[in-house]
Order: structure tokens, then sequence, then C-alpha cells
């Protein structure tokens, strides 16, 4: 049986990598601190002989005694909310964090993937994003804590490959959406189904023009295991390339939920993308990997959890 370790396992993306795993035959030991993740997302595991709980800050050591064949390093706020909220922390996790989870792979012989991120594209000069495009950022913005604290976790990890021949994987994360997400997590899922939920003014920054692609969880987690057991050891976009206007979108949430909400502007935040699209020509021809769940249909079991949730 293989041991995997997940940073940030009772985190949204963490928690649901953490299922597959365990449906695929792995022990998984998870660790998180609660910053932004929740014992909800894992309370269903408690009695699962093969998942184990740790509560410890990853920017700290991480000490197991025992084997460990892969680490899968999610630890992370994900939000603009979150780390705007927690610029520090996001940025000691980004680096301090990385150091650790790439320190516990290389003294185990483990293989290692980072969870980045779309944002280390910035606001997009080149569309839709290919890997090999090197981003537009703003290392001094409100948003720049989290860009930079994954462009510097993307060169730590090229590092720890170059120089001590660790495996290390590195996944490009698009929107992504699905149950256990956070109701008031700032991102655009959440806001807009709690807005319609609620007939509430559902809220779109700008004229809403601008684009972003929605990939749901289950989509994306079945990519990163991929890439994870791919012998592909450069970054890769895992998302969905189908563009929506944010205005489309919020829409879409409003038809879906049989909602009263009528749509409101508010000023466009600060450095917030225009464009976000992922080239995933190197995942469909290396990871034989595609989106499979329409947006109706992901938009159907997202909605249905918030509604326990609202």
């Amino acid at each position: 049986m293989k041991t995997s370790v997940v940073t940030g396992a009772a985190g949204f993306l963490g928690s649901h990598l953490t299922d597959l795993l365990l449906a695929r035959g792995h022990r998984v030991i998870g660790i998180d601190n609660f910053i932004t993740g929740t014992v909800d997302n894992i309370a269903h595991l408690a009695g699962n002989r093969n998942f184990k709980f740790i509560e410890q800050d990853v920017t700290e050591f991480l000490f197991l005694n025992e084997p460990v064949d892969y680490v899968w390093h999610f630890a992370s706020p994900a939000s603009p909310f979150d780390y705007l909220n927690f610029p520090i922390q996001t940025l000691k996790v980004g680096s301090l964090g990385t150091h650790k989870a790439l320190g516990l792979a290389k003294n185990k012989g483990a293989r290692f993937l980072l969870a980045s991120t779309s944002e280390i594209y910035g606001d997009p000069l080149v569309h839709p994003q290919p890997e090999e495009y090197w981003g537009h950022v703003n290392p001094i913005g409100p948003r720049g804590c989290y860009d930079e604290a994954k462009r510097f976790a993307e060169a730590l990890t090229m590092a720890y490959h170059r120089e001590h021949k660790v495996q290390t994987r590195i996944v490009r994360i698009f929107n992504t959406y699905g149950p256990r997400m956070r109701l008031h997590d700032g991102r655009v899922v959440p806001s807009f189904i709690s807005q319609a939920l609620k007939n509430k003014p559902v809220t779109v920054f700008g004229k809403g023009t601008q684009t972003r692609s929605f990939c749901y969880v289950s989509d994306l987690i079945e990519g990163i295991y991929r890439l994870m057991m791919s012998d592909y050891d450069l970054p890769m976009n895992i998302g969905n390339p189908t563009e929506l206007t944010v205005l489309q979108f919020a829409r879409e949430i409003i038809r879906a939920t049989g909602s009263r909400s009528r749509i409101v502007f508010k000023p466009l935040p600060q450095d917030d993308p225009k464009q976000r699209r992922p080239d995933i020509s190197k995942a469909r021809k290396i990871l034989n990997w595609e989106p499979q769940v329409p947006l109706a249909q992901g938009l159907k079991e997202t909605i249905a959890y918030f509604r326990t949730k609202v």
C-alpha cells in the first residue's frame, strides 16, 4: 500500500484529493492547521484506518517516522478574501511550507507534487495561457502575496528537482468549483451561488466582461492524479478551456438556482485578471485528460451542496 502525505488536507481541493487517494488504495496522512480548511471536509473519514490526520502548520518541521511514497503540497490560502486577510501566512506557506514539504519528500525519497495556480500568469497578455508563458504579475499589489508565493514555490520545486534529483510535478490549477467550497471565501462561484440562493443582488465587478473558465472538482483531481503518476516534470495547466464572461456566469447561476436575484455592478478590484483560460494541449497529449463534467451538471451538484449551508 502506497503512503501519500497531503498538506492542506482539510481544504476544498485537499479533501477531495484525499478521498480519491483512499479510493485508489493509498494510505493517506493529512496535514492541516485549519487556517482556511475545516474539519467538516474530512469528518466522513473518522474511523478510516487508512487515514491519519495531523493538525500542524506546514511551515514547521514535518517529522514522520514512517515511509512516504508521495507528497501532495496543497496547503495555502487560495481565495482573494483569504490571502488579503492572511498575506504573511500566504507568503510563508508558499516559501517555508514548500521548503518543509520538499524536505520531507527528499528525506523519504518520495515523489512531490506542488499545487500551483493560474495566478502565476497574473493579468495575462497572452491568451489562452500556455505553460511557456512567464506571466504579467504585479509583485507589490494586493494579490502579490499569493502570486509571488506560488511563483517562488515553483522555482524552489524546480531547484530541488535539479539539485537534489527529487521527482517533482507542478500543476497550475485554474478556476475550480464544487462541493466543500466555503460559502464566504470571496471566490466567484460561492459568492454568486450564496447570493442567488438568498435572492440577494448578485455582485459582478466591473462590467462583467472579464472571463473565467470553470472546472468541476472531480475532473481537476483526476487530472492532478494523472500528472503525479506521469513522467512529466515541468509545470502543467489543469483546468477547463471553456471560457465564460463573469456576467454570463452570473446569469447562469441565477437560472440554475431559480433565483429572483438581480445583477448589480461594483468597481473592479485592483489587478483583477481580465482573461483567464488554460491551454490544456499538454494535459490532453501527455495525460490523455480533459474535463468531462458539463457546467450544468457541475452546478447542479454544487448548488445542492450550498443549499445545505445557506
